[in-house]
């Protein structure tokens, strides 16, 4: 006989190994299931995903005071933040290059109020300084303009920072200057300038012509203007006034504006120098407070814990983390009253959920379904008018409290308290979350079978063993359900504090949404959300290992 014993590789009917083509098969059924759940999973992750992320950058990203201090910043390391005294005057001046730009860009508002959440009044501080900042060596621009008309040309600034036609350029200030405007506004600079700067004239004045080129950068792309149409800004000529004085060597310069330049610096050596401490506290005498300056440079890296550290009571300065004053002390209380709160509201859910839960299970399909419809009602409910309608029932003059008074049951001058307040609040959430709570211990219940009852009874066990003992601990998945849909729900709630909680009923999520939309501190408001965001983890953390989150059913 032949021998048929196969020694190689199992084929497949088309020739192919048996394992690559089982291996292939088992590819094509992942990349189908994967194709059919694409669509959920790129909703799930920029509706759900990508905004936890952004939150959680928000309550650590602070690049708003090095972006728009860049000089100050560098220039506040060598400051002895605890000596007592204000910063030196090259602080100041190099404040000034910052605030300059910043409030030609409309930036430093948005400063001022970033840092108005640390040290109250900065945002005037730095609202005022930015209208006044370009009458900053005001006297010595006007004497270098009455001296030659030339340094109001547009025409001749143009010619001198770049050199005049056909001289050699030097496009490091140009490209500094992108860089800049870039970081601070987060705008695209990038294109045609229509300058470009010219060597020899950078070499001799650079302070000059960064800031010229700054100014070029903004021109065209912020206000879409030519720059040798415009006249430079204010800080160019105080760049000039600066290196003029310094005593730069002019003597072997003879390029464009040369007579200009030596005249213009034998005119300002009689001078008096610019004080720029002393311009900036003309403007505003806060900036000579050492907690201004404290506060920016606590607040100067990019990335920073103090939204966390006030979301906890906790402040940052320059000795360390300190507690907040106990008149500022809010957010623990807040965040102890929605934990508290939400669990009141889930056992008030649990304790009157259940008997209806119960009936429905035991009452007839046909009888059931039509309560459960009455359950469902308040769905078909706009959540607002709900809300508004507890307002009027709880008030004083409202529904029950005249009732009350009807019945003889309260006097008609100790009506009840019973809106504005905590008790408003849980009232109200435990009405609206109470179908949540229902549902799942429902469907639950529904699949308990009612022999278990009557066999236990046979058993000699009363009615209320049977419950206990054989009912209960089936119903509890259900239970389990409910409140961590209820507690999870509750945590989050907002809108109905807001309506009836007064000041003593409101939750944290309330000054999230006040933070987000009035104060419009999101750095605080990310923080508060995720510090609310891992409570919730842990307690689900918790609830999984005392219950067993596989022991939690729908049904």
């Amino acid at each position: 006989m032949a021998d048929t014993t196969q020694t190689g590789p199992m084929m497949a009917a088309d020739g192919t190994p048996l394992k690559r083509s089982l291996a292939r098969a088992l590819r094509v059924q992942k990349m189908r299931a994967l194709a059919l759940i694409a669509p959920l999973l790129i909703f799930v992750l920029v509706t759900f995903i990508a905004p936890i992320a952004d939150m959680l950058f928000r309550s650590v990203e602070n690049q708003i005071v090095s972006n728009t201090l860049q000089n100050t910043v560098v220039a506040l390391d060598e400051w002895e933040s605890d000596s007592g005294e204000t910063p030196g005057e090259p602080v100041y001046e190099a404040l000034y290059w910052d605030m300059f730009l910043a409030a030609e860009a409309k930036e430093h508002t948005r400063l001022g109020t970033r840092l108005n959440y640390e040290e109250t009044g900065v945002s005037s501080l730095f609202r005022g300084t930015g209208r006044g900042v370009d009458d900053i060596g005001e006297d010595q621009i006007d004497a270098l303009e009455d001296l030659n008309d030339a340094w109001e040309n547009e025409t001749f600034w143009y010619t001198l920072m770049s050199g005049g036609d056909g001289a050699a350029t030097d496009t490091r200030h140009l490209s500094t200057a992108r860089d800049r405007m870039k970081t601070l506004t987060t705008d695209n600079f990038s294109g045609d300038v229509g300058f470009a700067p010219g060597a020899e004239i950078s070499e001799l004045l650079p302070r000059t012509v960064s800031e010229y080129a700054t100014f070029a950068v903004f021109t065209v792309f912020a206000e879409e203007d030519v720059v040798a149409e415009e006249e430079p800004w204010e800080a160019v000529k105080v760049a000039l006034i600066q290196e003029l004085k310094a005593g730069v060597d002019l003597s072997g310069y003879s390029g464009p504006g040369a007579e200009e330049l030596r005249a213009a610096q034998d005119m300002l050596a009689d001078q008096p120098a610019i004080d720029f401490k002393q311009a900036f506290l003309n403007e505003d005498e806060d900036w000579g407070d050492t907690g201004v300056w404290q506060v920016i440079k606590v607040y100067s890296p990019p990335f920073t814990t103090g939204y966390f550290l006030n979301a906890v009571d906790l402040m940052k300065t320059t000795d360390g983390v300190e507690a907040r004053p106990e008149n500022q002390q809010i957010y623990i209380m807040l965040f102890q009253r929605t934990l508290f709160m939400s669990l009141v509201i889930m056992v008030s859910c649990i304790l009157l959920g259940y008997p209806i839960a119960w009936i429905l299970a035991n009452l007839p399909v046909r009888t059931a379904n039509l309560l459960l419809i009455l359950v469902l009602l308040p769905f078909w409910t706009s959540l607002l008018v709900r809300t508004s309608a507890w307002k009027v029932m709880l008030q004083q003059q409202g529904v029950i409290n005249d009732v009350l008074v009807w019945l003889g049951m309260v006097a008609d001058d100790s009506r009840l308290v019973m809106i504005n307040n905590q008790f408003g609040t849980i009232v109200a959430m435990t009405h609206i979350l109470l179908p949540f709570m229902i549902l799942p211990m429902y469907s639950v219940m529904q699949t308990i079978p009612p022999t278990y009852l009557r066999a236990a009874k046979s058993l000699g066990a009363t009615n209320w063993t049977a419950f206990w003992r054989v009912y209960f601990p089936q119903s509890v998945p259900g239970i389990g359900a409910g409140s961590i849909l209820v507690f999870i729900l509750a945590i989050g709630y907002y809108i109905t504090p807001e309506i009836v909680g007064g000041t003593t009923g409101t939750f944290i999520s309330n000054r999230i949404a006040y933070h987000i939309s009035s104060s419009l501190n999101w750095g605080l408001a990310a923080a508060l959300g995720s510090i609310l965001l891992a409570a919730v983890l842990i307690l689900y953390w918790a609830y999984d290992k005392i219950v067993g989150i596989d022991n939690v059913k729908l049904g």
